[in-house]
C-alpha cells in the first residue's frame, strides 16, 4: 500500500497539517522538541489492540502545553503525519500522534473508525493524555485538545468529538458524511475506491496484527464484520440493510448533532471519493457548534494548484487551533471560503489558486443561480455487458493520469447522449452543485447511468471538472419516453470558471471503469426533461494574499506599460527562438540535461543549484541524503512543480506542460497505484488508454519481456506480491519503450531476491539508445546497478561521473581478527587511525587514515590478536559519506 499511503499523506500535507509559511515567519527560531515513545492500550474485549504512539513535546521551558491528536490517513502510520506534529510542536503544542489499529505497529484490526473499537481507541489516548503532568487540562481528567485528521483521520475526528466532549476543536479534512452514501451514491457502487480500500486493509503497513486474518487470508488486517460486507456489496453492488447499518454505525450523519467542539470543515474540489456534498451534509448536521466551511482546489485525487493554496488553509486551521484549544486571539470567522485555480503564481511560477470568501456558508445551491439552455434530440445509448468497455473519467491513485483525464472526453461510441449549450457570453464561475432534468426509458424498467458535465473550448477540447460525475440507478422506468417521469438529477459540486465563449455539454453515459455495472446489456432512451441547466454562482470577495496581491501589482504594470511589454515579448520571443534552435542542435540527442535548477519555497530553499546529464546507454543514480533535494528535483524533471530557475532539457527541447517531448520520458515517481480487483494487463491497458495514444504505441509485448512480468500480467493486482507490484509499475512507465526511464525508489520494500531482478530489469532498459535516472537511498543497488551517478547535497552536485570514478581508493580496510575487544582497544592506540566500526562478531571495519595496512597488521599481530583477512573496501557508501559528511540525519528529504 506504498501508493495510496503516500498519496493521502501528500493529501493530508497539502491542506494544513504543516505550519504556515507566513505563520512560521512571524515566530522566533524553531523551539526544539522532544519525543516520547509508549505502546498505549487501545480498547480490548473481543478485539484488544495495542497503540503505538508518539508524543512530540516543544522544549520551550513551558511546564504545560496545550494538546493536538493528530490521526493520521487510511493505508498511513505515525510516521505519514511526523513532519506535520514536528511543526504543530514548534508552534507549542504537544502532538500525540499514533498508528491506528490494524496499522503499522498496532495490534488489533481494522473496524473501519467503529465507535466500540477505533473511537474507544482514541477516547482511551485522551486519558492518556490527561494523565501526563506536562498536559493543560480544562479539569480533573479532560486535557485540553484538538483533533487533527485527514480522510480515515477526519472521520476518527467527527465521530471523537460525537463520543467525548472532552475534545475542544476538530479540524477534520477530506472526510465522509456518511460512508453508505459515499461508497455506493445513489445506488451505484463505487467499486475503484472500494477496492483500492479493501487491498489497503488487506495489506496493511507493517506487521500482521495478532491474529489478523486467521482462517481468512482475503481480509487480512480487516475485522471479519466489516470484510464479509465489503465482500458481499462487491459482488452484488447492493447496500443492503445490513451493509447499510454497519456503515452508518462507522459515519457521522447519525451522531453530528452531538457535537459541541468548534468544527472546521476542510473539504477538497478534486475528491472523487468524499466530494464536496459530505462537507455539506456534516456541516448542515452540527447545530450544537461553530461551524466553518472551507473547499480548497485539492482532495484525494490530487488536483491543479494545490500546492499554492496551501497558505491559506493553514492558516485557517491554526487559527482555529489557537483560539478554540489554546485560548488566543478572537474568534475565528464562521465565513464561507473556497478557491480556484486563477493563472501562475507569479513568485513560484506554478499555478494559482485564489482564495474567496463569503460571510455566510451558502450550501451546494449557491447564494444565486443562472440558468443556461439545453439542446439536443432523444436519444438511444447502449449499457455494455457487465459495464465492460467503460469511460474512464477517474482513476483512484493514477496522480498524474487522473488528472489528465479531466482534459479528455473518454466517452465511447454508441454509450452516451450529448446535449450542449450555446457558447457562454461573458463567461461565469459555478460554485456548487449544478442541476438539470431528464427523462430515462428502459425495456427492463431499470437503468443505470452516469451524468457528467464537460465544458468545452472553441476548439473542441472537452474538460470534466477533477473527473467527478453523477451516478445513478433508477427503477420504476417505462419502456417507452413517451410516459416517462422527469428525474432531477444533482451535478457534483465544482468551482469552476466557464470562460467567455466556452460551452458547457451534459453528458448521460451508460458505464464507467470506476463503477460496477449492470451485468446484462440493455439500450436506453435519454432525452432533456427541460431545457434549463441551473447553475449556482457565489459573490465571493477575494483574499488578498501576498500571491493574489503580486499578481494584481503585476496586472497594474501591464496595464501601464502595454506596449513596452508587448515590445519585450516580441523581442524575448526572438531571442527565445534562436537560443531553442542552439540548444536543439547541441543536445537533441541528450536524453536529459539539468542546467542550474533551483527551487525555493518562499525563503526556504530546496534545490540550490544543480546541473547534470544523462546520456543515451546510462542508468544514472540520483543519490544524497535526506533533505538534499532529489525527490523536489524529480518533480520538477516530472513537471509537477515548476522551477525556480534553470532550465531542463529533454533532447533539447526545454520542459514545459504539456509539450509533445513528454512524451518520449517513462516515469515512477508518485508511487504506483492499480485497480486491485483488474489484472495486470487490464491496469496497464487502462493507463495508456488514460494517455490518449494508439495502443499500437505501446508496444506492450517489449516492455512486459524487459519488466518480466510473464504469465503474472493476466492475474488480478489484489494477488500479486509487493514486488510484483513494483515491477508491474516499472512496466507501466516502460510502456511505449520511453527513451527516457525516471524512477524513483523502484527497489522500495523489495526482498534481496526482488531488488536482484530489479537490477537486471534496469540494466536491460538502457539498451538501444534508451537511458535511465534513479533515485534509490540504497547504495549498494546503486553501485551494482549504474553506470553513473549523481551525489546531492544541500540542493547542490557534489560529486557526479562514472560509479567506479567517484568509489576510486579508499583508506577503509576491513579486518577479520580472533579477539574483537583487543583489536578494538590496539586500534584505538595507534596514531593516526581515523576510526573504525564493528560489523557482525569477528570483523572491525577500519579507516586507517594516513596509517598503512602493513603498519596496522603489525600492530595488531604484536598484541597478540590473530588476523584471518585483510580486506580493502572501495565501495559506493564509503565515497559517499566521505562526500555528504555526517549529515544524513535530520529531515525529510525535499
Amino acid at each position: 500500500m506504498r501508493s495510496i499511503s503516500r498519496r493521502l499523506v501528500g493529501v493530508v500535507a497539502a491542506i494544513g497539517l504543516a505550519v504556515a509559511a507566513v505563520a512560521i515567519a512571524a515566530q522566533p527560531a524553531q523551539a526544539a522538541y522532544q519525543t516520547v515513545e509508549t505502546m498505549v492500550p487501545g480498547a480490548q474485549g473481543d478485539d484488544p489492540a495495542v497503540l503505538d504512539t508518539t508524543l512530540y513535546l516543544p522544549s520551550d521551558g513551558k511546564s504545560k502545553h496545550p494538546a493536538v491528536l493528530l490521526a493520521h490517513g487510511f493505508g498511513g502510520t505515525k510516521l505519514s503525519v511526523a513532519q506535520d506534529a514536528k511543526d504543530l510542536a514548534d508552534r507549542g503544542y504537544a502532538v500525540l500522534t499514533y498508528s491506528a489499529r490494524g496499522f503499522g505497529r498496532s495490534t488489533g484490526h481494522i473496524h473501519l473508525d467503529a465507535p466500540q473499537y477505533e473511537i474507544k481507541d482514541a477516547q482511551l489516548l485522551l486519558d492518556w493524555l490527561a494523565a501526563r503532568t506536562d498536559i493543560e487540562l480544562d479539569g480533573a481528567g479532560d486535557p485540553k485538545v484538538g483533533v487533527v485528521g485527514g480522510s480515515y483521520g477526519g472521520g476518527l475526528a467527527l465521530l471523537l468529538a460525537a463520543y467525548d466532549q472532552r475534545v475542544d476543536a476538530i479540524v477534520p479534512m477530506i472526510t465522509w458524511n456518511d460512508l453508505g452514501t459515499a461508497l455506493v451514491p445513489n445506488g451505484v457502487f463505487k467499486q475503484a475506491w472500494a477496492g483500492v480500500f479493501f487491498a489497503g486493509g488487506a495489506s496493511a503497513m507493517g506487521a500482521p496484527a495478532k491474529g489478523a486474518g486467521a482462517g481468512d487470508p482475503a481480509c487480512g488486517r480487516w475485522a471479519a464484520d466489516v470484510c464479509a460486507a465489503y465482500l458481499k456489496l462487491a459482488t452484488t453492488g447492493v447496500l443492503d440493510d445490513q451493509t447499510k447499518a454497519l456503515l452508518g454505525e462507522r459515519s457521522p450523519a447519525g451522531v453530528l448533532n452531538r457535537i459541541k467542539a468548534p468544527t472546521l470543515l476542510v473539504q477538497g474540489e478534486a475528491d472523487t471519493l468524499f466530494p464536496l456534498s459530505e462537507a455539506d451534509a456534516n456541516a448542515h448536521g452540527i447545530t450544537n457548534a461553530p461551524v466553518r466551511v472551507a473547499w480548497f482546489t485539492g482532495g484525494h485525487d490530487g488536483g491543479d494548484g494545490a500546492q499554492s493554496d496551501q497558505d491559506r488553509v493553514k492558516f485557517l486551521m491554526l487559527q482555529w487551533l489557537d483560539h478554540y484549544v489554546r485560548g488566543d486571539g478572537d474568534a475565528p470567522s464562521t465565513s464561507f471560503t473556497y478557491s480556484r485555480v486563477t493563472g501562475l503564481d507569479a513568485v513560484e511560477r506554478g499555478r494559482l489558486a485564489t482564495g474567496y470568501s463569503v460571510d455566510a456558508y451558502p450550501g451546494m445551491g449557491g447564494d444565486a443561480t443562472t440558468t443556461v439552455e439545453l439542446s439536443g434530440r432523444a436519444q438511444e445509448i447502449a449499457s455494455p455487458p457487465n459495464g465492460s468497455p467503460a469511460a474512464v473519467s477517474s482513476l483512484p491513485g493514477a496522480g498524474a493520469a487522473a488528472s489528465l483525464l479531466s482534459s479528455l472526453a473518454a466517452d465511447l461510441p454508441g454509450q452516451h447522449a450529448r446535449f450542449d449549450t450555446e457558447p457562454i457570453s461573458g463567461g461565469l464561475t459555478v460554485v456548487g452543485s449544478p442541476k438539470v432534468r431528464i427523462k430515462v426509458a428502459s425495456p427492463t424498467g431499470e437503468a443505470t447511468i452516469f451524468v457528467k458535465l464537460y465544458d468545452v473550448a472553441p476548439d473542441g477540447t472537452a474538460t470534466l471538472d477533477n473527473g467527478l460525475l453523477t451516478p445513478l440507478r433508477l427503477t420504476g422506468l417505462p419502456a417507452s419516453l413517451s410516459t416517462a417521469q422527469p428525474v432531477e438529477v444533482t451535478l457534483p459540486g465544482i468551482v469552476h470558471r466557464v470562460e467567455d465563449g466556452n460551452r458547457l455539454r451534459l453528458v448521460v453515459a451508460t458505464a464507467d471503469q470506476a463503477y460496477l455495472g449492470p451485468v446484462d446489456p440493455v439500450t436506453y432512451s435519454v432525452d432533456l426533461a427541460a431545457a434549463q441547466l441551473t447553475l449556482p454562482t457565489v459573490n465571493g470577495t477575494p483574499i488578498q494574499t501576498s500571491e493574489a496581491l503580486w499578481v494584481w501589482v503585476l496586472a497594474g504594470l501591464v496595464a501601464a506599460l502595454i506596449i513596452g511589454v508587448i515590445a519585450a515579448v516580441v523581442i524575448a520571443r526572438i531571442r527565445g527562438r534562436r537560443k531553442e534552435q542552439k540548444i536543439t542542435e547541441e543536445y537533441a540527442e541528450t536524453p536529459l540535461s539539468v542546467k542550474g535548477l533551483r527551487k525555493t519555497y518562499g525563503k526556504f530553499v530546496a534545490v540550490d543549484e544543480i546541473s547534470f546529464t544523462v546520456e543515451r546507454g546510462q542508468v544514472v543514480g540520483l543519490l544524497g541524503p535526506n533533505g538534499a533535494g532529489k525527490t523536489t528535483s524529480l518533480r520538477v524533471l516530472m513537471g509537477l512543480t515548476q522551477a525556480t530557475a534553470g532550465d531542463v532539457l529533454i533532447f533539447g527541447h526545454k520542459l514545459a506542460p504539456g509539450a509533445p517531448v513528454l512524451s518520449r520520458i517513462g516515469a515512477l515517481v508518485e508511487g504506483p497505484g492499480f485497480l486491485p480487483h483488474l489484472t495486470g494487463e487490464q491496469n496497464l491497458r487502462a493507463y495508456w488508454r488514460a494517455t490518449g495514444r494508439p495502443w499500437e504505441d505501446a508496444q506492450f509485448t517489449e516492455a512486459l519481456a524487459i519488466a518480466g512480468l510473464g504469465d503474472a500480467i493476466h492475474r488480478r493486482v489484489k494477488t500479486y506480491s509487493h514486488g510484483m507490484k513494483q515491477r508491474l509499475a516499472v512496466a507501466q512507465a516502460m510502456l511505449g519503450l520511453p527513451e527516457l526511464l525516471v524512477l524513483d525508489e523502484p527497489t522500495d520494500g523489495l526482498d534481496p531476491p526482488q531488488i536482484a531482478e530489479m537490477r537486471r530489469v534496469l540494466q536491460r532498459y538502457a539498451v538501444d539508445g534508451r537511458a535511465v535516472l534513479v533515485s534509490s537511498h540504497l547504495l549498494a543497488e546503486v553501485e551494482q546497478t549504474c553506470t553513473h551517478a549523481v551525489v546531492v547535497h544541500k540542493g547542490r552536485v557534489v560529486a557526479s561521473g562514472r560509479v567506479d570514478e567517484i568509489v576510486g581508493d579508499t583508506p577503509t580496510t576491513q579486518f577479520e581478527v580472533n579477539d574483537l575487544d583487543l583489536a578494538q582497544k590496539v586500534l584505538d592506540r595507534v596514531d593516526g587511525v581515523a576510526g573504525y566500526a564493528v560489523d557482525g562478531d569477528r570483523t572491525l571495519v577500519a579507516d586507517l587514515g594516513e596509517v598503512s595496512r602493513s603498519e596496522a597488521v603489525a600492530a595488531l599481530v604484536r598484541a597478540g590478536v590473530g588476523v584471518d583477512r585483510v580486506t580493502p573496501r572501495r565501495r559506493l557508501e564509503d565515497a559517499f559519506l566521505a562526500l555528504v559528511g555526517d549529515s544524513t540525519a535530520g529531515s525529510g528529504d525535499r
